[in-house]
């Protein structure tokens, strides 16, 4: 049995609800000889007489009324679902699945992703926060359209754009003695009981080669597996710490002193990470490029944190 066209159940359903060929054909644009063909072709497919012709009737019998009920529901779906694919080809539609570090899901993309969907309220778009080395694994897997992380040892599969730059700062004690100081040396901290994040953070990989770099050894006072739980051990006076300005939101209201640390100078760069020669659906060109107007128009960020070639926005 041939396979039944959309074309034929179109023209079937524009014939039953005009009850003519001649206006159904003016109506679709096409000739009536053509519509005729397809109407039989699609009696001739089913086996059955859909529709009872006379020189100025067209009448539907028993198995024409059904066929206009099933041929109206196919030809709906398919224009929604036409209508949606045009959305999502446009980038109006569909989900942009973003991997990330929790500092970047809580205080970077809430604003760029408020702005987003105020132009696309269609689009949802899935923040997928963890650690360096899941949300790069989350790219590659395929499970998120990129990254925004840390920039480690990358990859060869994948490629980075610079986004955002944010400084180390000594975390303190309020009433510390160091916090008495503009600045803090990264060998004042060594002296001090350091609290740490722990090994498979980011943080902690930046933290440990700053000490090295100085030739320093800072033998965590405590270890800690998030940022929030290293600042509630700094607001009980247990230690110090240090951390990329973008993450101090998430280390709770507590009483704490924050100081730039210098000798050296410590940044956190912070890239967007993508799978090398993919092609990305545009809805997530539209996310990306809004990230991109954000860094360009040079967007209001935390103190200490700047975009990719900006000035920091704490004078430092």
């Amino acid at each position: 049995m041939e396979a039944t066209t959309l074309r034929q159940l179109t023209a079937y359903t524009a014939v039953a609800r005009a009850a003519s060929f001649t206006a159904a054909a003016a109506e679709m644009h096409v000739s009536q000889s053509s519509l005729s063909r397809a109407v039989a072709d699609l009696e001739r497919q089913l086996g059955v007489q859909l529709l009872e012709r006379d020189t100025r009737n067209v009448q539907l019998t028993a198995a024409g009324v059904e066929a206009l009920r099933i041929a109206e529901q196919i030809v709906t779906a398919h224009r929604a679902g036409m209508k949606e694919l045009r959305r999502f080809l446009l980038g109006e539609s569909g989900t942009v699945a973003v991997a990330t570090l929790p500092s970047v899901a809580a205080v970077l993309l809430p604003q760029v992703i408020s702005d987003f969907r105020e132009r696309r309220p269609q689009v949802a778009v899935r923040l997928l926060d963890g650690l360096e080395r899941l949300v790069l694994d989350r790219v590659l897997s395929g499970d998120a359209d990129f990254a925004i992380t840390t920039v480690g040892d990358p990859p060869e599969q994948l490629e980075h754009r610079p986004l955002v730059r944010d400084r180390f700062v000594a975390v303190l004690p309020e009433g510390h003695p160091l916090a008495d100081r503009q600045e803090v040396a990264w060998e004042d901290l060594a002296r001090e009981p350091f609290l740490a994040v722990g090994r498979d953070s980011s943080v902690r990989r930046l933290t440990d080669a700053a000490f090295a770099q100085i030739d320093a050894h800072a033998a965590p006072a405590a270890e800690a597996g998030s940022i929030a739980t290293v600042g509630g051990l700094v607001t009980a006076g247990l230690g110090v710490s240090a951390m990329p300005a973008l993450v101090l939101p998430l280390m709770g209201s507590g009483r704490i002193a924050c100081r730039p640390l210098v000798d050296p100078v410590v940044d956190r760069r912070l890239d967007i990470a993508l799978r090398a020669r993919r092609t990305l659906p545009a809805v997530t060109q539209r996310f990306l490029e809004t990230l991109e107007e954000f860094r360009l128009q040079r967007r209001p960020l935390p103190p200490g944190v700047s975009w990719a070639g900006g000035a920091r926005s704490l004078d430092d």
